[in-house]
């Protein structure tokens, strides 16, 4: 217990450093700014604690937030992406799989595990890029920022995974 308690937290602080430190400064063509902490909940295994998951995407999103200068938006597109994460999860996932799955290529199947990081992905950039612009003003900016951010985000998150387990 204890075990899984610092590995979530230094996953959270490498994934914070990470964002803050190196990839806020990235912004590609002055719209694209890849956010790939989402992928902490895309690590919870199947049977993690819904109530946990919401604690633990919302202090990573707060210490974003934090450090960003971004007030709240971080942590509650965070927040959103970890309720839209368990059903999301439990619909992707095979139905013959085990109880406390890792969603992996390998545990899900590539399309699937795809999808489940687009859709969770897409979840949180939505809420983020408009609580960013507050208006529909510039939609247009707003749709590029958004889609653009997506691509670049889901790209290096579908890379990460492909490192991290080899395949």
């Amino acid at each position: 217990m204890i075990f899984v308690l610092f590995k979530r937290l230094f996953q959270v602080l490498v994934l914070a450093a990470l964002q803050v430190l190196i990839l806020n400064q990235i912004h590609l063509f002055g719209y694209a700014t890849p956010m790939p902490y989402v992928l902490f909940l895309v690590w919870l295994p199947l049977n993690s604690n819904r109530v946990g998951n919401l604690l633990w995407a919302f202090l990573l999103g707060l210490i974003i937030d934090v450090f960003s200068n971004t007030p709240g938006e971080a942590s509650a597109s965070m927040t959103l992406a970890a309720l839209v994460q368990w059903p999301l999860l439990h619909a992707s996932a095979p139905k013959d799989c085990v109880e406390d799955m890792v969603p992996t290529y390998a545990s899900m199947g590539r399309w699937n595990h795809t999808r489940y990081i687009i859709i969770l992905t897409l979840a949180h950039h939505a809420l983020f890029f408009l609580l960013e612009s507050f208006s529909f003003f510039h939609y247009r900016d707003l749709l590029i920022s958004f889609a653009a951010s997506l691509a670049l985000s889901v790209v290096l998150m579908l890379t990460f995974e492909t490192l991290r387990h080899g395949k």
